[in-house]
């Protein structure tokens, strides 16, 4: 049991040196904002699909298959019951304070932080799970997160949801996948360099965007640890339990802890700022659960090891 919390803690150590380079390039000003958005359009556009695509390149097999549909479930599950506890627990008088509490607590950073934990630990079949769980994530964001941003439902669009990059290397991968489709190495390499910068440049990403905000104001809202909390602890908790009722284990099992234990995803801030909601209070809650992902990742990633994996 403690030989999980020490490799699950090594991990997130890892990634938080990385994360702590991103932070001092920012402090240095090495690393511009104006860069910064351009590496994750790189991240969001390129890099990610070729993670996804990379990890389908394989045999065709009727198990994966199944625990991909499983995996799907779970993820769909757990964002259901993260809304509905959202809902139940915010009811703050400021509607665009409200409407962040909400998206923090209900979106996990299951692309930047989950997949290199992922691959890290899980290996190949962690990201090929993993995939599935980012596609229901980006679909459940922009219909559900971009009516709760906005309050108006004139704001959802069919197109930015197809056109995800995410949900296009999804489909790609799946297509190679299902028929088995043999990758000529001319190509199959390119799409591994790129796949291998989705460790790096992420947690550049997040280190540098933790520089630019007064953690000192993340620790002072009350409400802000509440919903951070939920996030971090009790989603992945309630994740685990279900699952664990419903008889899955092992790789699917851990896959769908660590997503659903990640912290508030980056896109918080990025749907605040959007919608016209409140911005800092969203920098506050990602730089909050960012930190103390630190200490209850590990805690509970490597629990579900030990019990379910």
């Amino acid at each position: 049991m403690t030989e999980n919390f020490i490799t699950v803690g090594t991990q997130v150590l890892e990634l938080f040196i990385l994360i702590a380079v991103g932070y001092l390039c920012g402090k240095t000003k090495l690393l511009q904002e104006k860069a910064i958005k351009s590496i994750t359009n790189v991240v969001l556009y390129i890099v990610c699909p070729c993670v996804i695509i990379q990890n389908f390149v394989r045999p065709f097999d009727p198990d994966m298959l199944g625990g991909l549909l499983t995996t799907g479930a779970a993820a769909l599950c757990i964002h259901i019951v993260s809304i509905a506890i959202a809902m139940l627990v915010f009811h703050d008088k400021t509607p665009e304070r409200n409407r962040v509490y909400r998206f923090a607590l209900i979106f996990s950073n299951c692309g930047y932080m989950s997949l290199p934990m992922q691959q890290a630990i899980l290996g190949a079949d962690g990201v090929f799970f993993g995939a599935v769980y980012i596609v229901v994530f980006n679909i459940v964001m922009w219909t559900f997160g971009v009516w709760l941003s906005s309050g108006d439902k004139k704001s959802l669009s069919l197109k930015k949801i197809l056109l995800n990059p995410c949900i296009i290397g999804m489909v790609i991968g799946v297509i190679i996948f299902l028929t088995s489709v043999p990758i000529p190495e001319i190509i199959s390499k390119p799409v591994g360099f790129l796949a291998d910068l989705n460790t790096p440049l992420p947690m550049l990403i997040v280190g540098f965007y933790l520089s630019q905000t007064r953690i000192r104001d993340a620790f002072k809202d009350g409400k802000g640890f509440i919903c951070v909390l939920f996030r971090l602890i009790a989603i992945p908790l309630l994740a685990f339990g279900g699952m664990m009722l419903c008889g899955i284990r092992g790789t699917v099992l851990i896959t769908c802890v660590i997503a659903a234990s990640a912290p508030a995803a980056a896109a918080t801030t990025m749907f605040a700022a959007k919608f016209d909601n409140d911005a800092k209070l969203s920098v506050n809650l990602v730089t909050l659960s960012t930190l103390l992902s630190v200490i209850t990742m590990p805690l509970i990633v490597g629990f579900a090891r030990t019990v379910g994996g």
